[in-house]
């Protein structure tokens, strides 16, 4: 099947990638002094967006291509690499894919952070989106609890199963570059369309490569799937103390 799909251009492969990481990020401009002024932490904006933006436009474009190809509202020859696994293999790769990425972030910490002093202080501190504990603790009960269980359904959950249909089931395969170079391709171009956090390009990129060959090795999307939505639900752990502490 992915063999005969009809590879984007370069123009489009740019576009399909960074647009939705736009309107994101403007919208997470707009909204967060006005979630800040209603007393919500400038997460909750992020989160507005994958609600707002992210999860209809992108889940909503690869549907339109399915009704334009199919006739009807179906991913069939949209979202491809889905082929199957021997179910050992998930028990294999996933924890590497995990392992890899928990390392690559907890170590490049200080690295974000020293690129956020010296190349982006000028900015409003409320862009820096803090999930830290002690940066939570400052508000009330109800609007932790909004915040928290919001984040893990949308931040852990629904918006990493789309963003994976979307840049690699649907997006990846379309790459007019040869099979070695396209996932590095997708990874940069995924990494970027993250316009509000681009001092976590390099610790991004890093993280992500090994995941990205591995759904282009395998042609399976949902190694990918499992993978995005563990680690950014192990990211977010350290906030679940905040719903009942107070």
């Amino acid at each position: 099947m992915n063999q005969q799909i009809q590879h984007h251009t370069v123009w489009q492969t740019l576009g399909l990638h960074l647009i939705p990481g736009a309107l994101i990020t403007i919208f997470y401009f707009l909204t967060a002094p006005l979630l800040i002024k209603a007393g919500y932490p400038s997460l909750m904006a992020i989160l507005l967006a994958i609600l707002v933006i992210l999860i209809p436009f992108e889940l909503g474009f690869i549907y339109y291509q399915g009704k334009k190809q199919n006739g009807q509202f179906s991913l069939k020859g949209i979202v491809l690499n889905r082929e199957p696994l021997p179910l050992w293999q998930y028990f294999v790769f996933i924890p590497l894919l995990i392992a890899w990425g928990a390392i690559i972030f907890i170590n490049l910490a200080p690295l974000d952070n020293y690129i956020i002093q010296h190349y982006f202080a000028w900015l409003p501190s409320w862009l820096t989106v803090s999930t830290s504990p002690a940066d939570m603790s400052q508000y009330p009960l109800s609007v932790l609890r909004i915040t928290v269980l919001s984040a893990f359904a949308l931040n852990g959950i629904a918006g990493p199963v789309v963003e994976e249909l979307y840049f690699r089931g649907y997006l990846l395969p379309r790459i007019p570059a040869s099979k070695n170079w396209a996932p590095l391709i997708n990874v940069l171009l995924f990494s970027l369309y993250h316009f509000f956090s681009p001092w976590q390009n390099i610790t991004r990129i890093l993280a992500l490569i090994p995941m990205v060959y591995a759904v282009s090795w395998k042609k399976n999307i949902y190694l990918s799937i499992l993978t995005h939505c563990l680690l950014n639900t192990m990211g977010m752990v350290s906030m679940l103390p905040l719903l009942v502490a107070q």
